[in-house]
């Protein structure tokens, strides 16, 4: 009982303690990411091509030479980093233009975005061309700019600057030199009353394409603020009103790319891009479109896309405006224009991509078009120069898509396969992009342009084997438990009959031998000339004899021996010999077939069984011989237990307490019970029981709940047999 009750204590400790652990956990861990300094200070990686922390909305990011480049013109592209947590900290940077009209530069504050224009929430400031100013304003899925003041020597595209932005509290300071000359430093403040006080970082820029590097961020103190805001003329600073400027401002102040440009002079003859398959090989073209890919350039107008071969190509991003000049070159699948001469227009805002089938794909009706698919992944295979090649299918079309890891591999090759994605890239049927093993191959820009739209199927190979695992280790789990189960369960019934035993032993047997010594000293002091009452005294004496060997053999019964290494068969003839001790009875044991190990409670029965035939025997048959037999077979074990006693007549004491036991034991393991006995002939005692096989696995659960619930009776029964008044 002791025992029990210390488990039960011992685990209930086990359970306060891991809650307690694991409110600590969740404490330090509200506190560890939720804290506004967690994961600063922060510096980017982009040195070591790693931007895995980084996510893009619009735009088409990816690390060159150690920089973060958007090489689109895309009107709001935005990439963001960092906590939503973040207040208080200093922002710097460098920052250059791709493009001579529109802006790029940093976000603060950042939160609830969205690809779009201005869809977000935070405070951005930048650089812009158009005018040569420094702007900061503010978003809130719209635009408000505060401030916007002109660059010393102007704002120049290609050129880099360093941009340092102060948020602490509601006040934010910016400043902004180019990296050639530190010292000419232009700088504006904003404060805003109602301000957003915590927010991510981003870069961003507006019509033109930008590249970043060296992003720091560390928590800011007041002392920063006070000496980012010495650097700000008095004029310059904000109090939360829009600039007055009378320039008519589009997103974040960029006007379109269009404005105020000079249009290219006309061509003598400008084709349309689908007419050129029906143009003779090498003849002299120009076409005008917009850029879709860079590298390998592929132009696309509103009638279809082509690839373009020049001699010289000066930098381009997506969404630039050209006008290409060069040799028509039909080829067996796409037509192609090769030695061409390439004219930037001007900056025009990303194509957006048809949306398709793979069967229309396949067709090649969008032939060196942008397109969006969807599909699902099979394989990935990295290829030796940087890029990763996705084996998909669609409707039973397979295709491949195929796009240069240049902003962190962990972007791709964390997409699972089976996954069913969407794809946005040129679709090419070139020989060396499908090697004539697929209809087309999807050209990708980057990254960003898969986005996943569902996992794999959970039943997978992968899944299958862990669940497999997981089920295994369970049922070990149960197993252990279940033997662990029994095995209290047969240490609280031995625990009973132990404690029944040593109360038999010392209450009892004692008392017997206590009383038989008394009435021996009452019979020596009686005088010899009372016969009668010698004669009663010595008939007093026999018979407390007897009940105290009777209370013996019950100690003995009720005691099994607990060295665990004995079987069945030598517990049996021990028992049997301590209840003949100095009796002139013949104790024999044999034993067939192969020996194996019993389950638990078939062993027990069949020990109970065995002692109490010994038992009857030793009490009433008065035997001179006793032979104990055991024979396993097969799926059964066989005991016998057989005596040249006085016997009995069948039927007459067979409803006798220990026959009955023997009986219900026998029921008790799902076996038969045969007793033969006759005047003057002996008794024999047969119980054969099977021996339980193997379980198959789907049984498992089922012997558990019953052993859960031989548990729940054993225990139910302990507890109310010790909260007995009379149990001292």
């Amino acid at each position: 009982m002791i025992t029990g009750r210390i488990t039960r204590s011992g685990l209930g400790v086990l359970v306060s303690s891991l809650a307690i652990a694991a409110v600590i956990s969740g404490i330090f861990w509200r506190f560890y990411f939720y804290h506004p300094q967690h994961h600063l200070p922060y510096h980017d990686s982009f040195a070591a091509n790693i931007a895995d922390e980084w996510q893009g909305f619009g735009g088409t990011w990816s690390i060159v030479d150690g920089t973060m480049r958007n090489d689109s013109d895309d009107r709001g592209a935005k990439l963001l980093a960092g906590s939503t947590k973040w207040k208080n900290y200093v922002l710097s940077g460098d920052v250059k233009l791709l493009g001579t009209d529109g802006d790029a530069g940093f976000i603060v504050r950042s939160s609830n975005e969205e690809e779009g224009v201005d869809s977000y929430s935070g405070y951005y400031a930048g650089l812009r061309t158009r005018d040569n100013r420094l702007i900061l304003g503010r978003a809130n899925h719209d635009w408000k700019e505060v401030q916007s003041v002109l660059i010393q020597g102007g704002t120049q595209a290609f050129q880099w600057y360093h941009l340092q932005i102060v948020t602490y509290g509601c006040t934010i300071v910016v400043s902004a030199s180019p990296t050639s000359n530190p010292a000419a430093i232009t700088a504006v403040s904003l404060s805003d009353k109602n301000c957003l006080r915590s927010g991510r970082i981003g870069l961003r820029s507006y019509s033109s394409g930008g590249a970043w590097k060296d992003v720091q961020v560390r928590v800011a103190t007041a002392g920063d603020l006070r000496n980012a805001l010495l650097q700000v003329p008095a004029q310059r600073k904000g109090l939360g009103k829009e600039s007055n400027s009378d320039l008519p401002y589009f997103g974040s102040g960029s006007r379109p790319s269009s404005t105020n440009l000079p249009l290219p002079a006309p061509a003598s003859s400008v084709q349309a891009i689908n007419s050129l398959s029906l143009i003779t090989p090498q003849t002299k073209v120009t076409i005008r479109g917009v850029v879709i890919l860079a590298k390998p350039l592929y132009v696309q107008d509103p009638t279809g896309g082509v690839a373009v071969s020049a001699k010289s190509l000066a930098p381009l991003k997506i969404g630039d405006e050209v006008q290409v000049t060069g040799y028509v070159d039909p080829g067996y699948y796409s037509t192609r224009i090769q030695n061409s001469t390439v004219n930037a227009l001007w900056s025009h805002t990303p194509v957006p991509p048809f949306s398709t089938t793979s069967a229309q794909a396949a067709s090649g009706s969008f032939d060196d078009m942008f397109i969006e698919l969807e599909g699902t992944l099979q394989r990935k295979t990295k290829a030796p120069d940087n890029n990763l090649v996705l084996d998909l299918e669609s409707n039973q079309q397979p295709f491949q898509a195929i796009v240069n890891l240049r902003r962190g591999d962990h972007l791709l090759q964390d997409v699972e396969l089976n996954s069913t994605v969407r794809l946005r890239g040129i679709s090419v049927s070139d020989p060396q992009y499908t090697h004539e093993r697929f209809p087309f191959v999807l050209l990708m820009r980057s990254a960003d342009d898969l986005e996943v739209l569902s996992g794999p199927p959970w039943w997978n190979t992968r899944h299958v084997v862990l669940l497999s695992v997981v089920l295994l280790i369970l049922i070990l789990i149960a197993l252990y438990m279940q033997n662990r189960i029994e095995h209290w369960r047969w240490r609280t019934i031995l625990e009973e009959r132990e404690n029944l035993a040593h109360e038999i032993h010392d209450t009892l047997a004692q008392s017997f031998a206590g009383l038989g010594f008394q009435l021996e000293a009452i019979r020596d002091r009686v005088p010899a000339d009372i016969p009668l009452v010698h004669e009663q005294l010595d008939l007093a004496c026999d018979l407390v004899r007897r009940s105290h060997q009777e209370a013996r053999r019950s100690v003995v019964a009720l005691r099994r021996d607990s060295d665990s290494t004995l079987d069945l068969l030598t517990t049996l003839e021990r028992c049997a010999r301590k209840m003949v001790d100095r009796c002139c009875v013949v104790v024999s044991a044999t034993q067939s077939g192969d020996v194996r190990v019993l389950p638990a409670a078939l062993s027990d029965a069949l020990f109970r069984i065995g002692q109490e035939a010994i038992s009857n025997s030793v009490r009433h048959a008065q035997p001179t011989r006793i032979s104990i037999a055991i024979c396993y077979r097969d799926n059964e074990v066989q005991l016998t237990v057989e005596d040249n006693g006085i016997g009995f007549e069948m039927g007459h004491e067979s409803a006798g307490f220990g026959l009955q036991g023997i009986q219900r034991r026998t029921r008790g393991v799902a076996g038969i019970a045969q007793i033969i006995s006759s005047p003057g002939m002996g008794t024999r005692v047969t119980v054969t029981a099977p021996i339980p096989r193997n379980r198959r696995w789907f049984e498992w659960p089922l012997t558990l709940w019953h052993t859960y619930g031989r548990y729940r009776s054993y225990a139910q029964t302990r507890k109310q047999m010790h909260s007995r008044p009379d149990r001292g």
